[in-house]
C-alpha cells in the first residue's frame, strides 16, 4: 500500500507509574520497546483502531481516553532511519478494562517477544523504537490532553452559505 502520511496510533497505558510497553528483539536492532500501537486501517476511526492494536499486541482490552500527543516521523528529515514512510502517530491515555490482563498474544507481531510493565523511572534508559522517554516521563507527571474532535460526535450545523457561488 502506498501512503502519502501514514496514519498509526498508539495506546499509552499507566498504572501504579509503571508503563505498558511490548517488546521486540529484531535481528539488526536488538532489543527495544514500543507501545501497543500500529496503523489504522481502512473504514477504521482512530479509537477503533487504538482498541483493536491494544488487542492485537497486548492481547488486552481498553477505554479509550484523549490524545496524549502527536508524534511525526518524516523520513526525509531523519536520514530514512526508520524507513521511508511519512509517519504521523497519535498516542492516547488509555486504561484497561477490568479484567484485562497484558500478556503476549498467541499470534504476536514479528520479533515481538514480550508484553511488559515498566516502571516509568526507567523509561529514558531503555531503547524505545522512537526515542521519546523523556516525552513520556513529562506527560505522566503533568497528563495534559488534546482533543479529538470526531466529526461524527459535533452537533449538525444549518449551512447558510450556497457552495456553488464561485469566489
Amino acid at each position: 500500500m502506498t501512503y502519502h502520511i501514514r496514519v498509526r496510533v498508539g495506546a499509552l497505558i499507566i498504572e501504579n507509574d509503571e508503563i505498558l510497553l511490548t517488546e521486540f528483539d529484531d535481528p539488526y536492532r536488538g532489543v527495544f520497546y514500543d507501545f501497543p500501537a500500529g496503523g489504522a486501517e481502512p473504514h477504521e476511526s482512530l479509537i477503533e483502531a487504538v482498541k483493536r492494536e491494544a488487542r492485537e499486541e497486548a492481547d488486552i482490552d481498553v477505554e479509550v481516553g484523549p490524545l496524549a500527543f502527536v508524534y511525526e516521523y518524516a523520513p526525509h528529515l531523519n536520514e530514512n532511519k526508520y524507513g521511508h514512510i511519512h509517519t504521523l502517530v497519535m498516542m492516547f491515555d488509555c486504561t484497561l478494562k477490568s479484567g484485562s490482563t497484558p500478556r503476549l498474544p498467541e499470534k504476536p507481531d514479528p520479533n515481538q517477544t514480550a508484553v511488559k510493565w515498566v516502571p516509568i523511572t526507567e523509561l529514558e534508559d531503555l531503547e524505545l523504537y522512537a526515542n521519546i522517554g523523556k516525552q513520556i516521563n513529562d506527560y505522566a507527571s503533568k497528563k495534559r490532553n488534546i482533543d479529538l474532535l470526531e466529526e461524527y460526535k459535533l452537533p449538525d450545523q444549518k449551512f447558510t452559505r450556497n457552495y456553488t457561488e464561485t469566489f
